[in-house]
């Protein structure tokens, strides 16, 4: 996203650049406040759609928390569903966060694009549709990290596959990767621009860092306590641990459950 801002800036900022062009400045300040708002609220509720519940109310004809583990997630889905139900979420998940920061940076340009996927992503964690549970936000924030800037995502997609490999942890790489968020952001810009990022975009990147830090608090205190499951490089996990970054909190029950869909059929004789 900050290559194509720079490709067709015409395109960005949109009501920025309404409000600016506005003489009166007390209604310049409103369409900028409104511009705001209307950024935030719509990346939330977005945010808060459940493609989980979504994919199997409108694919299925069932809702998935009554089946396998009762949880709204990519594992359970990949359970009860199998892959195309999982994949089909997964795309859902991915979808809002792009169309999320589509509309900031049409709205307020490249800052808007750091807001409405930082709302995005609350939106997802705390759904105001689900009585505010939700996931832990992993895959809203690395669509957005990939969306505003593609190297500063490889860098930490390169990161997290390191310590993976090392720890064969998928929550601790989660942890180090929003750790060292900001620090690449830092970096990556000055890199490419020559000067430091604006300090609205750091307040961002360590925003979005420490929440998915804070919602693995309790992954934190497995691994401490050698309590936390490890992803194994070598058999198939039977629920797909490694889509589980986003619901593992929630998801207590680890035992593999047919598809849904398979459920009833007659045994071939």
């Amino acid at each position: 996203m900050v290559y194509l801002y720079n490709v067709l800036p015409q395109m960005f900022g949109l009501m920025t650049k309404w409000a600016a062009s506005v003489e009166n400045a007390t209604a310049s300040n409103v369409i900028f406040v409104f511009a705001w708002v209307l950024c935030g609220v719509s990346a939330y509720l977005l945010g808060s759609l459940n493609s989980a519940i979504i994919v199997s109310t409108y694919k299925y004809k069932q809702d998935i928390r009554n089946f396998g583990s009762g949880n709204a997630g990519l594992t359970n889905m990949h359970r009860v569903y199998g892959k195309d139900g999982a994949l089909l979420t997964l795309a859902g998940d991915i979808g809002k966060q792009v169309v999320s920061v589509l509309i900031g940076v049409i709205l307020l340009g490249q800052t808007g694009a750091y807001f409405a996927g930082a709302f995005c992503m609350i939106g997802h964690i705390f759904p105001v549709f689900y009585k505010f549970k939700g996931g832990k936000g992993v895959l809203t924030a690395a669509t957005m990290i990939l969306l505003i800037d593609p190297m500063e995502f490889a860098v930490l997609f390169c990161l997290f596959a390191l310590v993976l490999l090392l720890t064969r942890y998928v929550s601790l790489s989660s942890i180090i990767a929003a750790l060292t968020y900001p620090a690449t952001h830092k970096i990556a810009t000055e890199f490419r621009t020559g000067h430091a990022p604006q300090a609205f975009e750091l307040f961002f990147t360590l925003f979005v860092g420490l929440l998915v830090i804070y919602m693995h608090r309790s992954n934190i205190f497995r691994i401490f306590n050698n309590q936390e499951s490890k992803f194994s490089f070598r058999k198939k996990p039977e629920a797909q641990e490694i889509l589980d970054m986003e619901d593992k909190e929630n998801d207590s029950d680890n035992t593999y459950y047919p598809p849904a869909t398979n459920k009833g059929k007659k045994k071939r004789k």
